[in-house]
């Protein structure tokens, strides 16, 4: 019986080097010890753990000291240094020196050695990416299972481009001024004067201007205040927005971008039942449980196809990370355009797969950072809702501040815009007086009355408190809130509720 060879799949593979430029690498080392300018060239991109060569990236190291000190880095004061330190031998001593110093072609050409010698460390990246993917998937760490070894691929891939330096560098005042006019021109044209994404509250485009591309904005909210419903809310506006702007431009076009909605919290089905609800006015409750008249259902129905058209895409994938977030919010934006981004909530997200935290402060941090690089990655804004700390109820005003994050430091410091939404009806309507706690009935119903004049001027009522907004004013802004419909409106105080949806 023949024996059955089980060779490593890799096997067949011939060994081959890591790719290095070992001339280009002695080259740039010349070209700097002969003119310290030539590090111009290369100092915004090179690194020493760059070079293949540890020696030459030693050498580069010492040569990046003394010129960023402003110090002579030549043949001569570098062999003193190493000399002084006792490494000289170790550093190929003075030969090798010498020898750099005649590979030297050009400091014209530095910058050129300096991009083959970052390209060549990049593929060695990529290399080692893939080593460890291919051994991860034949089982070298059991707890990472198919979806989350891709998560962490994916994980490793963008942080070697974050790391590789994809900043943009520096931007002439003149390039920034016609950025900045560009956007002016379209709050000029655009009715409000909303410069960015609207979000279909007439009050909250006023004072933010809509919602601006790379910000990180955070709703947090105690439960019951209605977080869902005013992100939902914004959502459909901000949907509704791009519709209508793709229809201007042509009746039977398609938006040329969508909005992202990840809920963490609700499925799908549950969030699309809450817009139909707020559109049509019907009571979620009664849906559910099947409490409709026939006209009723017919008007859900014909809602249903009005809003249908709208680029609202949801992932209700529960505990999502924030690679596979990353992930999907990119494919999206190059099959359909994004505009916008609603996470539902932030203490449900975890973060990039394959990382590992001490504690959950951490993690948070993690995660609000890596919404703000994406929400600056892809120019959109993105929407993080949050909770709150329960140290909200042990005060007599209740109305939240910056302290009451949970988790804080990370989330106020990444966040752009923080927004709380609060509702005196929610408090006020647990604090009806009981008859018991009264020694007559007279003042049982004098409290009770006052009670009641209290509920009827906080009835339907919310207050979304701007704390912190990096480019604006911050404030209160007084909205409408449906109970019945878990839907938030504009306020008209003087002419009453606006029900244009």
């Amino acid at each position: 019986m023949n024996s059955i060879d089980l060779q490593s799949p890799l096997s067949g593979i011939s060994q081959r080097l890591p790719p290095s430029n070992l001339q280009a690498e002695q080259a740039l080392l010349g070209a700097l010890l002969a003119n310290n300018k030539a590090y111009e060239r290369v100092s915004d991109f090179l690194q020493p753990d760059h070079f293949a060569d540890p020696i030459h990236g030693r050498i580069f190291a010492a040569i990046q000291r003394r010129v960023e000190a402003g110090q002579l880095a030549d043949a001569v004061m570098l062999k003193a240094e190493f000399e002084h330190s006792g490494i000289l031998e170790e550093v190929g001593g003075t030969a090798f020196l010498a020898q750099l110093l005649s590979a030297m072609v050009g400091i014209i050409n530095a910058g050129e050695y300096g991009r083959a010698i970052y390209d060549a460390w990049m593929r060695r990246q990529l290399i080692d990416i893939g080593e460890i993917v291919v051994n991860n998937a034949f089982g070298a760490d059991p707890e990472l299972d198919g979806d989350k070894q891709v998560e962490a691929a994916e994980q490793q891939l963008f942080n070697l481009a974050a790391k590789g330096g994809a900043d943009r560098g520096f931007m002439t005042f003149k390039d920034a001024l016609i950025d900045a006019i560009g956007t002016a021109e379209k709050a000029f044209h655009r009715a409000g004067g909303v410069s960015g994404l609207s979000t279909g509250l007439r009050d909250l485009d006023k004072r933010t201007g809509g919602l601006h591309p790379s910000d990180l904005l955070i709703l947090a909210g105690r439960p019951g205040m209605g977080k869902t419903a005013l992100a939902t809310k914004i959502a459909y506006g901000a949907a509704k927005s791009l519709l209508e702007e793709g229809r201007a431009e042509n009746p039977n076009g398609m938006p040329k971008a969508a909005v992202a909605i990840f809920s963490l919290e609700m499925s799908s089905e549950q969030l699309a039942t809450r817009l139909l609800s707020e559109e049509a006015r019907i009571s979620g409750d009664k849906i559910r449980r099947g409490e409709i008249q026939q006209r009723d259902f017919d008007k859900f129905v014909e809602v249903s196809r009005n809003i249908s058209a709208l680029p609202l895409m949801i992932d209700d994938t529960p505990a999502i990370t924030l690679s596979a977030m990353r992930t999907r919010c990119r494919r999206l934006k190059r099959t359909n355009g994004l505009a916008l981004i609603v996470v539902d909530y932030l203490q449900l997200m975890r973060p990039a797969a394959g990382t590992r935290q001490e504690n959950r402060v951490q993690e948070i941090s993690q995660i609000t950072q890596g919404l703000k690089a994406l929400a600056k990655e892809l120019a959109v804004p993105v929407i993080a809702l949050s909770q709150l700390s329960r140290a909200v109820e042990s005060r007599e005003d209740k109305r939240p501040q910056l302290s009451d994050l949970r988790e804080s430091g990370s989330i106020e410091q990444d966040a752009d815009v923080v927004m709380f939404i609060y509702r005196d009806e929610y408090y006020l309507q647990q604090r009806i007086p009981k008859q018991i706690a009264f020694d007559n009935d007279d003042k049982f119903n004098t409290a009770l009355e006052k009670w009641q004049r209290d509920m009827e001027a906080v009835h339907n009522r919310a207050e979304l408190l701007i704390e912190k907004q990096r480019h604006g004013p911050t404030g209160k802004i007084d909205l409408m809130f449906e109970g019945e419909f878990t839907r938030y409106a504009d306020i008209d105080l003087v002419h009453g509720p606006d029900d244009g949806y």
